[in-house]
């Protein structure tokens, strides 16, 4: 299994994740990039476990999304039934995480926003819009695409075939107003859209 992702993830996590690896009967798919989540984890109908990953994300998000879906398998294996992004997540989430926040694996300017996103870790690291920032540094060029969080208040952009235009940033979400429609929409400030220039 190792072999399959190693060369989605940083070359000096490979002995880490392998020793997680063997302790754990996981499958892992690598998937086309979806843009409603990075990675997920299910019980399939033949009762096996297994993790599906975009292939589109950098090494560094890769390992990140690799560890938070393990963290569920671990957290399922223990409890079956609680909250899934609860206490007891978190806290397998954290306790595996915790090995790989080294230069060695992470580049010394992701590990201040690693180790503040492990302190109370989101559903999503999506969710983390500074931990989202500072990842997007090591990311390929996206065809144009760009994060909503990088689009100025008042500009138009596309998203599905939709007109919109830049509204308020809340707290976590953008408000933006659907062109034809007229109506306001929120937005994840991670959300990658496709830039209308003036």
């Amino acid at each position: 299994m190792i072999h399959a992702i190693s060369k989605f993830i940083p070359l000096n996590s490979v002995a880490l994740v392998e020793d997680i690896l063997k302790n754990n009967p996981i499958s892992i798919k690598i998937v086309n990039n979806r843009t409603t989540k990075h990675g997920d984890f299910k019980k399939t109908k033949t009762g096996e476990y297994q993790i599906t990953i975009n292939n589109s994300l950098n090494e560094y998000q890769f390992l990140l999304t690799l560890i938070h879906e393990i963290a569920h398998y671990k957290t399922h294996q223990q409890f079956k039934n609680v909250k899934p992004h609860g206490l007891e997540w978190k806290q397998h989430f954290q306790h595996l995480m915790l090995p790989f926040l080294h230069p060695e694996i992470f580049p010394n300017e992701l590990l201040p926003f690693l180790a503040n996103h492990l302190k109370n870790p989101k559903a999503s690291s999506g969710s983390d819009i500074y931990l989202t920032k500072a990842l997007l540094k090591f990311n390929p060029q996206k065809n144009g695409k760009k994060y909503i969080f990088e689009i100025k208040t008042g500009n138009n952009f596309v998203f599905k075939n939709k007109v919109y235009q830049m509204g308020n940033k809340r707290r976590t979400r953008v408000e933006c107003l659907e062109i034809k429609s007229n109506k306001l929409y929120l937005f994840n400030q991670n959300a990658e859209v496709e830039l209308i220039e003036k």
